[in-house]
């Protein structure tokens, strides 16, 4: 049941991701803007199409700064290295001194390639930092008013996540419970009813999106 659930929902997402890419294509909606084209040459220079100038990796980090959407094409090649142009941004901004990965984060991040976990990392952190996006400012009261009483307003934000991660870990590799299994009593149920709500959520967005 929990299995068949989760790969409705995967399913649901793809349809949902399918569905926004539609909406703003620029081949399906006249009124919206293509990504900008970012060549990138041999000698590692960037050239902006759009301004007809060579960039560099501070006027891209701007630009992301500034919700200006951008495709990075290797110039000989033509593939797409948007992937690594952005996680270099992040290398160049952490060696700037402002880190803004931990150290055990970065362990941890590490840990996982090559993990079973693997493919649901990039859906669980995209998830993660679009809901603190959407939630910025009720975030940002809310750590404001624990730090003021000498807490760590992630903490439990934290175990709560690294829960998740482990039961979800557990899930893949044991499988669910049955409902006589020790300790499993009410479990597959809760699990059962959370991915039927968030299967819901995505199948109303996905109806949104076709009615607009």
């Amino acid at each position: 049941m929990l299995h068949m659930l989760r790969g409705s929902i995967f399913r649901a997402k793809a349809r949902l991701s399918e569905s926004e890419y539609s909406m703003t294509s620029p081949q399906d909606s006249a009124g919206e803007t293509a990504p900008i084209i970012i060549k990138k040459y041999a000698n590692r220079r960037l050239y902006d199409t759009e301004s007809s100038s060579y960039i560099t990796l501070d006027h891209l980090s701007q630009m992301t700064r500034a919700g200006r959407d951008f495709k990075v094409i290797d110039a000989r090649s033509g593939d797409d290295i948007t992937h690594n142009v952005l996680t270099q941004i992040i290398v160049e901004e952490e060696n700037r001194g402002t880190t803004l990965l931990p150290v055990s984060f970065l362990r941890q991040l590490i840990s996982m390639y090559g993990d079973q976990m693997q493919s649901m990392v990039p859906h669980y952190l995209e998830a993660s930092m679009e809901a603190f996006r959407r939630n910025q400012e009720q975030v940002r009261s809310t750590m404001l008013g624990v730090m003021a009483g000498g807490a760590n307003p992630f903490e439990a934000i934290a175990r709560q996540n690294m829960a998740m991660m482990k039961a979800a870990a557990d899930m893949w590799t044991t499988g669910p419970k049955l409902d006589g299994d020790a300790g499993g009593g009410e479990k597959p149920a809760d699990d059962v009813k959370e991915l039927k709500a968030e299967l819901q959520a995505l199948q109303a967005r996905i109806d949104r999106l076709a009615k607009d």
